[in-house]
């Protein structure tokens, strides 16, 4: 391999290679309603718009119910882009609930809809344009290929198999196993035991990429930003200015690694 390519490649999932936001809405929808119980189960007409326009507020799956409540409580848009960050636990706060608990809710309804819809579950994910080529390619290539998501390993891997994209379970690092992004990337860079080794790290949240960069011993993975995924135009604006973080398109991303670059 060369300086132009990696060795190991880590991609996020969410935003990065699937574009989930319909089945994110309809799964955050329905734990909303085992949550909170409200009175119409219709949601309003305009409400999944606001829900996709702000999915980049989003780190986690139980935040997702959580926004819902927001905006049916008309917390504003422009407030919550701006202050996710402490209207989500108060939220959590004053209705006496868990992240944990909710997230545990958010998995079953999806584990639910998986045993009862397979197909219809699937149907609500969208990869996006030339994903799928790049990861089977890549896979042929020998550069090794490792996900790294705060999704659970499971639902990735039925949408890669889905696919024909044929990852070890060993390969994906879903929400499971409790530990920043970051230390598992440290994790891959130790493993590999090759003083060489090219890692580079996809991802589409900003805020990710900043604490990746913040550990001293990383500063040689390459970071970049998808600018196809749940982030905002100030984010990649950001992310031009941070000069070891490089904005990726995705016509790039689906062109030889040395397009990247």
């Amino acid at each position: 391999m060369t300086a132009s390519s990696p060795t190991i490649l880590a991609l996020d999932f969410d935003g990065v290679i699937c574009d989930g936001l319909i089945e994110y809405f309809e799964v955050a929808w329905r734990t909303y309603c085992d949550i909170w119980s409200p009175t119409n189960d219709t949601p309003p007409d305009d409400l999944a718009l606001r829900f996709y326009r702000l999915r980049p507020v989003i780190e986690t799956g139980w935040e997702m119910p959580v926004l819902i409540k927001a905006l049916v409580d008309e917390i504003p848009d422009d407030k919550i882009l701006h202050e996710w960050l402490s209207i989500a636990p108060k939220l959590l706060l004053n209705h006496k609930l868990q992240a944990r608990e909710i997230a545990a809710k958010l998995d079953n309804q999806r584990d639910e809809w998986i045993t009862t819809d397979l197909d219809g579950w699937l149907s609500l994910h969208k990869f996006y344009s030339g994903i799928v080529e790049k990861l089977k390619l890549t896979l042929d290539s020998g550069v090794k290929l490792y996900i790294v998501t705060t999704k659970e390993g499971r639902f990735v891997q039925e949408l890669l198999k889905q696919q024909g994209v044929n990852l070890p379970t060993a390969a994906i690092f879903g929400k499971e196993v409790k530990r920043p992004k970051y230390e598992i990337l440290r994790e891959l860079k130790q493993e590999a035991e090759n003083k060489s080794v090219s890692l580079w790290f996809v991802e589409d949240r900003l805020k990710t990429l900043e604490l990746v960069q913040q550990q001293t011993d990383l500063e040689e993975v390459k970071l970049f930003l998808a600018d196809w995924g749940y982030n905002t135009q100030a984010e990649r604006e950001a992310a031009q200015n941070e000069p070891r973080i490089q904005l990726l398109s995705l016509f790039q991303f689906a062109k030889d690694f040395s397009a990247w670059l």
